[in-house]
């Protein structure tokens, strides 16, 4: 079995002061792989970059249809954004179509991560609603969901007819039977895979079609379109997702998940990148998942989204340059 290899290196001044090891997979439309680095088959839990995975029944059921569902819509339910107005306005009015509110939700109140909405609510007294939440916009996508089946309220249960149709995609796209699932910070089941899998998946989204028979694919193409037109949606202003999605003109789509997990999605190539640092640093994933990208050719190593992530310069208190974070030899 091959183990973990060093991904990125931080230096300061002539000193390696740290090193992240992790695992990523390039795969094909066909789920072979195209490229791997440390061990393909080692078993991860996704975390939020499966969002547009959780999505897939949403989608595929006729739900999103039937509720009148926008682009801009299936991109926040497939975000992990900043709580800023941008979200939680979209949120509460979608909220309110499907007759329901913010009690409704399971994910759990959140402080916003925006930090203009944050000192707002604090200058007004205000406190974290459960919109906040990163992850209101796939719960509010579960909610459409359970809608759309007449199901029952505890829709984060992991036998609940939504979950369980999560899981039969899950399964489905990641070509393999998951192992088990933990539960996530929003309350909902994240299913564990192999990178190779979750790579797997992402090749599926990035080789489907809108015009395909097959009612999954095109519910796969639609997201993986949502997704990369409303980058601002998918996570919010200053963010790896979102500042790399514009980079890149919208003709790849990534996102992140905690514990440093990323995936992209790229149709032109229709290739599919999962990667996983072990040791959880989103610092290392997001220079990591611009190597990557850098290496297959959509992502301009001198753009300014690339290098504030890729051999990005340490500054301290005073903004003297102390040290560097950069790829490490011999990866990507």
């Amino acid at each position: 079995m091959s183990h973990a290899i060093p991904m990125v290196d931080v230096w300061r001044g002539p000193f390696l002061e740290s090193t992240h090891v992790g695992h990523a997979v390039v795969c094909d439309a066909s789920g072979h792989i195209v490229q791997a680095w440390g061990d393909a088959d080692a078993v991860i839990l996704p975390r939020s970059s499966t969002k547009m995975i959780q999505a897939l029944p949403l989608v595929e059921s006729g739900a999103a249809d039937a509720f009148g569902l926008t682009d801009a819509q299936l991109a926040l339910g497939c975000a992990s954004h900043e709580g800023a107005p941008i979200h939680t306005d979209m949120v509460s009015k979608w909220l309110a179509e499907l007759g329901l509110s913010d009690s409704d939700l399971r994910c759990g109140a959140e402080a916003p991560r925006d930090r203009k909405a944050k000192h707002a609510m604090i200058r007004a007294g205000g406190s974290p609603s459960q919109m906040h939440n990163n992850c209101s916009g796939k719960h509010s996508g579960f909610l459409t969901l359970t809608k759309h089946l007449g199901a029952g309220t505890e829709y984060v249960d992991p036998a609940h007819p939504v979950q369980l149709a999560v899981k039969d995609a899950f399964e489905d796209v990641t070509g393999m039977d998951s192992p088990g699932f933990g539960i996530d910070g929003c309350s909902a089941p994240n299913f564990g895979t192999t990178v190779h899998g979750l790579a797997r998946a992402m090749a599926f989204f990035a080789a489907a079609n809108e015009g395909a028979a097959d009612g999954r694919e095109r519910a796969a193409a639609k997201l993986t379109r949502a997704m990369a037109t409303y980058p601002e949606l998918v996570a919010g202003q200053g963010r790896a997702c979102t500042e790399l999605m514009n980079a890149m003109g919208g003709n790849v789509a990534v996102k992140t998940g905690a514990e440093a997990v990323f995936i992209a999605i790229l149709p032109e190539q229709k290739l599919g990148v999962a990667l996983k640092i072990v040791d959880g640093a989103t610092r290392a994933s997001e220079c990591a998942i611009a190597a990557i990208l850098v290496k297959l050719g959509v992502l301009e190593p001198k753009h300014p989204a690339t290098l504030k992530r890729m051999n990005a310069p340490i500054k301290n208190w005073r903004g003297i340059e102390t040290g560097i974070i950069r790829v490490a030899d011999g990866f990507a």
